[in-house]
């Protein structure tokens, strides 16, 4: 009996032992909780993440910090504290793949009612003028772009003679050929023989085309190496990082275009399935539009990860914040439920833009403050080398931004085709395609991003077709 007695006040001891030792290791771990939780700064948003991280609990989700306005519009426009939010306005949700079906929904009901032409200006006062009085029409301060080199003299042959039998056979509206090399005779010649509009022929100024001094070129052969090892269309090709830094703010500055206010811009081997009966040119003019486009998709996301983050950096600088239009089309720039990976990988953005092979724009807007300024930040970052900036994306960020979005036209009435994308209307004067088509390729349904812009960003579209 002694023994065993013994025996458990022996073990008696070392139990307290062992809870003494437990108590003090404990009180030490919550020493450096404490500790590390008190360096964190509570006021600022950005640092929820960490602040998560110590409350990793199952089921535990800590309170959130709202910035006054930004839940409700989806945006705040102040001095250094410019953020922009997806608000998610029509109660959407389910996984990408029920979003997808929802949206392709809403642009399928678009379809279903045959249309005419735009209602929101008198298209009559705007029609074709009579053939034999075409010299002494008065047309828009507009031209028709297009940058090709000469050895594209086929595919753009074939474009200009859809286009001019669908439009401006009967307008007239002159061309401006543009390439970063002088357009041959033969060349010349051929595009003569397909349209008797005036023609005008450019070589772009070195300093609009050429990839700027201060591009890191170590840095950039990395970069390109990086988007190739991830299978990027013309990643490796640097006069592909040129047309797009071009086309997103240098073509504006040409100085043969500088005579010019509106222009549209086409591309070799595009086909147009409506026969035009008014001046587009004109209806830009008389409503005030900025931009007119017929598709609209998402990109390719790796191309662009720092595009928005630069954007927002920008605005947050000096009093950017100012050209910020609050009637832009926002929701449709930060959507993040049909390709949420997207919109994850670039720190905010869709990726939604317009399909810039077909685009009708005012160029002053191009040319203003807002969007020139902002298009000089981007420059001077790089990005159109280091990544793969799009013209699309970057005309289409912009517009978001800078442009009343009720001054961005969707061209329902104008069908046309760009491989392997389409805009195909319900209406009598388009032929040879399939109403509501999307994509040649229905796995590419998903790229679609028009259910989007016709939930966020149109309004009133009844009064408009």
């Amino acid at each position: 009996m002694l023994m065993i007695s013994a025996l458990n006040l022996k073990l008696s001891k070392i139990a307290l032992v062992i809870i003494v030792l437990f108590n003090l290791v404990v009180a030490i771990v919550l020493m450096e909780y404490f500790w590390n939780l008190s360096k964190i700064d509570y006021s600022n948003t950005t640092n929820w993440k960490e602040i998560s991280g110590y409350f990793n609990k199952e089921g535990y989700k800590p309170a959130k910090i709202s910035t006054p306005g930004l839940e409700g519009s989806g945006y705040v426009l102040e001095p250094g504290n410019v953020q922009f939010k997806f608000i998610n306005p029509k109660a959407k949700s389910g996984s990408p793949e029920k979003i997808l079906q929802d949206n392709d929904y809403v642009y399928q009901e678009m379809f279903k009612n045959k249309i005419t032409e735009p209602k929101d200006m008198d298209i009559e006062t705007i029609r074709p003028p009579d053939p034999e009085k075409i010299n002494s029409y008065q047309r828009a301060n507009a031209t028709i772009i297009a940058l090709v080199r000469n050895s594209e003299v086929s595919g753009i042959g074939r474009s200009i003679q859809k286009f001019e039998k669908s439009f401006n056979g009967k307008f007239k509206y002159p061309y401006t050929f543009i390439n970063d090399a002088p357009f041959s005779d033969k060349f010349k010649a051929k595009m003569r023989k397909f349209s008797d509009a005036p023609m005008e022929f450019v070589e772009i100024p070195r300093q609009l085309w050429d990839k700027p001094s201060f591009i890191d070129s170590e840095k950039e052969k990395s970069m390109m190496l990086a988007l190739a090892r991830h299978n990027v269309a013309y990643a490796m090709k640097p006069s592909y990082h040129n047309m797009c830094r071009f086309y997103s703010g240098n073509f504006y500055n040409v100085p043969e275009l500088q005579k010019y206010k509106y222009y549209w811009r086409i591309e070799p081997d595009v086909k147009f399935y409506s026969d035009i009966r008014y001046d587009i040119f004109k209806y830009l003019q008389g409503t005030g539009k900025v931009y007119g486009f017929t598709v609209n998709l998402y990109d390719i996301d790796e191309t662009l990860t720092t595009l928005w983050p630069e954007t927002l950096k920008y605005l947050n600088e000096d009093d950017n914040f100012k050209y910020v239009n609050e009637n832009g089309a926002f929701q449709w720039l930060l959507e993040n439920q049909q390709n949420p990976k997207k919109n994850a990988n670039t720190g905010g953005y869709s990726t939604c833009h317009f399909w810039s092979n077909f685009e009708i724009g005012d160029m002053d807007f191009f040319r203003g403050e807002a969007y020139n300024k902002w298009f000089q930040h981007l420059d001077q970052s790089g990005g159109f080398y280091y990544e793969r900036w799009g013209d699309a994306p970057v005309h289409s960020m912009g517009l978001a931004l800078f442009a009343d979005k009720s001054k961005i036209h969707w061209f329902r009435d104008i069908g046309y085709f760009h491989d392997p994308y389409l805009n195909c209307p319900n209406s009598d004067s388009t032929k040879n395609c399939k109403i509501g088509t999307f994509s040649r390729w229905k796995h590419l349904n998903d790229q679609n991003c028009m259910g989007s812009w016709i939930d966020y960003s149109m309004e009133g579209m009844e009064k408009v077709y």
